[in-house]
C-alpha cells in the first residue's frame, strides 16, 4: 500500500506549527488553569519543567501515607470495545448506569446470544486495601461452569419486570441515550449526554442526528478499528474535539471582529493551533516509532513491522478522513498529527477502571445475616450460578489524564493510582504510598516494580528511557 498522505506534503509548514512544543511558559499556564479547574480535585500540586526528564509533578504540601493527592478528569477516554458487552456505563463519565438488575440481565442475555467476550474483571486496585478481597468471592460463585437460566429470565431483569432482594441499596443513575440516535452511547445524565455531544461525539455518532460528512464511512471507521486496534477510536475523539473546539472559537472570534458569524470559510490558524492547545502539552511521537516490539517480532524484522503500523494508521485516517473531514481543519488529517496523536496515547495513557456494583451487590447478600442471606439466595444463586466465576467485571478502557502524564516514573514510587471505594467514575485517582514532604516530587510506577531489575528496564526501554533512580542504582549489576 502507498502511505504517502498528500497533506503532509501540502501543509507542511501548518503541521509543523502544531507539532512544535509550546514554550515553557504557555505550557505552565495551561497546566496551572487545569490545576485550579472546578472538574478537578487538586490537593497541593504543582507542576515544574524537569530539565532532562521534562514536565514532573512536586508537592507543595506534605502527604500522608494512604492521602488522595490528585483527581484527574480525562481530556480524552474510552471503554474498550469488548468490554462494552459486559458493562453499561456512561460514554463521558464511565460511571455504572441503570440498575444491578439490567447489568445483569444484560450481560445474561448478550451471554445466551453467545457474544459475551469477558475475559475477567482486571486486577488493578478500585477498592481500599482493607477490603481487598483477592481471590475470594460469593460464597456461591464456586462453581466451574455456568449454569443456564431458565428462558427469558435475562429479559425479566432487563426490563424491569424482576427485581433483585436488597437490589436498591445499590442505586445507579438511569441510562439516557445518545439524543443523536446512535443507539450506541447511554450516559448517566443529561449533562453528561450533552458534554460528550459538544466535546466530540455530535461528530461521532452514526445516529440520524449526526454531524458528521459520512455516517455511512464512519461506520467503516469504526468497525476497522474494532477489528484491528481501538486506540484509532481515541485518536478519533482527539481529532473530533480540535475540530469542534476550533469552530466554537471561529464563532466568539468572528462575533467579536463583526458581531456577526463568520460563514466565509476562510480558516484561522491561530485559532486551531489554540484548539488544538489541550494535544500540544502531551508529550508525543509517531505511533510506530514508539510502539513497543511484540514479544513474536524478531528484531530483524522489525523495519518490516513498523511500516506495517504505519500503513495500519493510515488506512485508518482514511477512513476517519472519509467520515468528518473539515476542510478548515485539513492539517489534522495529516499521517505526521494522527501518528502522534495515537503515540502520545501509547507513552502517556492510564488504565481507565471503575468498580461494577455487580460485585458489591452479591459481596452484600454473601454477608447477610442468616435467614435473611438464605432466603435472598433462594432468588439470586441462580443468577450468579449462571454468570460463572467472572460474575464481577470492571468497566476497563484507557485514557489520557492532563496532569497524571506530567508524572514521572520511579521503580521506588512514592504514589499510585489507586480507586477507592468512593471513586466510581473514570477520574484517575492518585493516592500517596508513603509520606511526601513539601517540594519532593511526586512520582509513581510505570511498570511492575516488583520485577527483577533486567525486566523492568527492558519494559521501560518501551518509554524511550532508562531508570536512574535509586532503587535501580543499587540492582544495577
Amino acid at each position: 500500500m502507498d502511505c504517502d498522505c498528500p497533506i503532509d506534503a501540502e501543509l507542511r509548514s501548518e503541521i509543523s506549527a502544531l507539532l512544535t512544543p509550546p514554550s515553557p511558559a504557555q505550557v505552565d499556564k495551561y497546566l496551572d488553569e487545569q490545576i485550579k479547574s472546578s472538574n478537578r480535585h487538586c490537593y497541593g500540586i504543582k507542576i515544574k519543567q524537569n530539565g532532562e526528564l521534562g514536565k514532573g509533578v512536586y508537592a507543595e504540601l506534605g502527604f500522608k501515607e494512604g492521602e488522595l493527592i490528585l483527581k484527574d478528569q480525562m481530556l480524552v477516554g474510552l471503554q474498550h470495545s469488548s468490554n462494552k458487552i459486559d458493562c453499561l456505563v456512561c460514554s463521558f463519565c464511565f460511571r455504572f448506569i441503570g440498575s444491578v438488575e439490567l447489568q445483569i440481565g444484560r450481560r445474561l442475555y448478550l451471554q445466551e446470544l453467545g457474544v459475551s467476550a469477558s475475559q475477567g474483571c482486571c486486577q488493578t486496585d478500585y477498592s481500599s486495601e482493607d477490603d481487598d478481597l483477592g481471590d475470594s468471592g460469593p460464597s456461591s460463585s464456586s462453581c466451574k461452569e455456568k449454569v443456564p437460566l431458565p428462558k427469558g429470565f435475562a429479559e425479566s431483569l432487563m426490563n424491569g419486570a424482576l427485581k433483585l432482594p436488597y437490589s436498591d441499596k445499590f442505586p445507579l443513575p438511569p441510562a439516557v441515550p445518545c439524543h443523536g440516535g446512535c443507539g450506541e452511547a447511554y450516559y448517566c445524565s443529561k449533562l453528561c449526554a450533552e458534554s460528550d455531544w459538544g466535546l466530540s461525539h455530535s461528530l461521532l455518532c452514526t445516529g440520524e442526528k449526526s454531524e458528521a460528512v459520512s455516517r455511512g464511512a464512519l461506520v467503516k471507521f469504526i468497525q476497522h478499528a474494532n477489528d484491528t486496534n481501538d486506540i484509532f477510536l481515541l485518536a478519533a475523539k482527539a481529532v473530533s474535539s480540535s475540530i469542534l473546539k476550533y469552530r466554537k472559537l471561529k464563532v466568539a472570534h468572528s462575533e467579536e471582529q463583526e458581531n456577526k458569524p463568520n460563514v466565509s470559510g476562510i480558516p484561522y490558524p491561530s485559532l486551531l493551533l489554540e484548539a488544538w492547545k489541550p494535544m500540544s502539552v502531551g508529550h508525543k511521537r509517531r505511533w510506530w516509532d514508539c510502539i513497543a516490539l511484540p514479544f513474536d517480532v524478531e528484531s530483524s524484522d522489525e523495519v518490516a513491522f513498523r511500516m506495517q503500523i504505519r500503513e495500519l494508521a493510515f488506512m485508518s485516517l482514511q477512513l476517519l478522513k472519509a467520515a468528518i473531514f473539515d476542510e478548515e481543519c485539513k492539517s489534522l488529517f495529516s499521517l505526521d498529527i494522527y501518528g502522534h496523536i495515537i503515540g502520545m496515547f501509547e507513552l502517556n495513557n492510564l488504565d481507565l477502571v471503575v468498580a461494577s456494583p455487580v460485585e458489591d451487590y452479591f459481596l452484600y447478600i454473601d454477608d447477610l445475616p442468616y435467614p435473611e442471606k438464605k432466603e435472598a439466595e433462594e432468588i439470586t444463586r441462580p443468577f450468579l450460578d449462571a454468570l460463572g466465576d467472572d460474575y464481577s467485571v470492571c468497566c476497563q478502557g484507557t485514557a489520557f489524564y492532563p496532569l497524571q502524564s506530567c508524572m514521572n516514573h520511579s521503580c521506588s514510587p512514592n504514589a499510585k493510582a489507586f480507586k477507592r471505594e468512593e471513586d466510581r467514575d473514570g477520574q484517575a485517582t492518585i493516592i500517596a504510598l508513603k509520606p511526601i514532604s513539601k517540594g519532593e516530587e511526586v512520582t509513581i510506577s510505570y511498570v511492575d516494580e516488583d520485577l527483577p531489575f533486567e525486566e523492568r528496564q527492558a519494559l521501560l526501554a518501551d518509554y524511550g528511557f532508562t531508570c536512574r533512580c535509586p532503587k535501580c542504582l543499587e540492582e544495577e549489576p
